[in-house]
């Protein structure tokens, strides 16, 4: 996926992933290229996106450096890989929602509504 079609795949949803067949993870893009990722833990981390060439790439609140991934999308599935990794640990798109995530730790009983 080029970044503009990154853009509209996500803008105001949640996408969840799976990786080697299992739940890995969930992220909120918002419609401002702000994110927020969660591993599924009930702890979140905010960040922002942005394109680099064809590659898709986040930079989170407490990472310095940005880790950059190509989205692939081929008609059946779409999925994604850190640039370099090896593709049998890509990350499998297995649903999307409108809802936000809950992000209740470390402040428990504090959900993030953008």
């Amino acid at each position: 996926m080029t970044p503009s079609q990154f853009e509209t795949f996500t803008r105001d949803t949640t996408v969840f992933f799976n990786r080697h067949d299992a739940p890995y993870g969930a992220e909120q893009y918002l419609s401002d290229k702000r994110v927020v990722w969660s591993f599924l833990d009930g702890t979140c981390q905010r960040g922002v996106w942005f394109g680099e060439g064809d590659e898709i790439c986040f930079l989170y609140d407490d990472q310095p450096d940005a880790l950059c991934w190509y989205f692939f999308d081929d008609g059946a599935r779409q999925s994604a890989r850190i640039v370099g990794d090896d593709p049998a640990d890509d990350l499998v798109v297995v649903g999307k929602s409108s809802e936000p995530l809950v992000c209740p730790g470390p402040d428990v009983g504090v959900s993030y509504r953008p």
